[in-house]
């Protein structure tokens, strides 16, 4: 049986690889396919979602293989990072895509945005308050 630990140690990792591995395919996918359909700022900004995504994505790998994750804190800040990285990039995505391709819903998706970016914040200052606690 898989203890509490363990298995947020595993989200994280599972989480982390996704990220980067989903991070390098979109990166090619702007930089090759996308290069000739977005404006220079469009590309500016799907680049930023991808970045986002990538040094989140490495950071949770790292996260990962923290002995300590098995405290509530660190629990909450792997969640935070994750659905803050979905909210923040995910939506920039959308967002680039759909103006390019004229989907008229997307504006809706401009408050998702800052959501994941506060998630994110949130998630750091987790972490941290937990590893500032943590004797060495």
């Amino acid at each position: 049986m898989m203890k509490d630990g363990d298995r947020y140690m595993r989200i994280s990792l599972v989480w982390g690889g996704v990220f980067m591995l989903t991070g390098v395919v979109l990166g090619a996918f702007g930089a090759h396919a996308l290069k000739a359909l977005l404006s220079e700022s469009q590309l500016v900004s799907f680049n930023t979602g991808v970045r986002y995504q990538m040094i989140h994505g490495l950071a949770l790998l790292i996260i990962g293989t923290i002995s300590g994750l098995k405290s509530i804190s660190f629990k909450w800040s792997v969640g935070s990072i994750i659905a803050g990285t979905l909210c923040f990039s995910v939506s920039i995505y959308l967002l680039v895509l759909g103006h390019a391709w004229n989907w008229s819903w997307v504006s809706a998706l401009g408050p998702i945005t800052p959501l994941g970016g506060t998630l994110l914040i949130l998630g750091w200052a987790i972490f941290i308050a937990k590893v500032t606690k943590i004797k060495v």
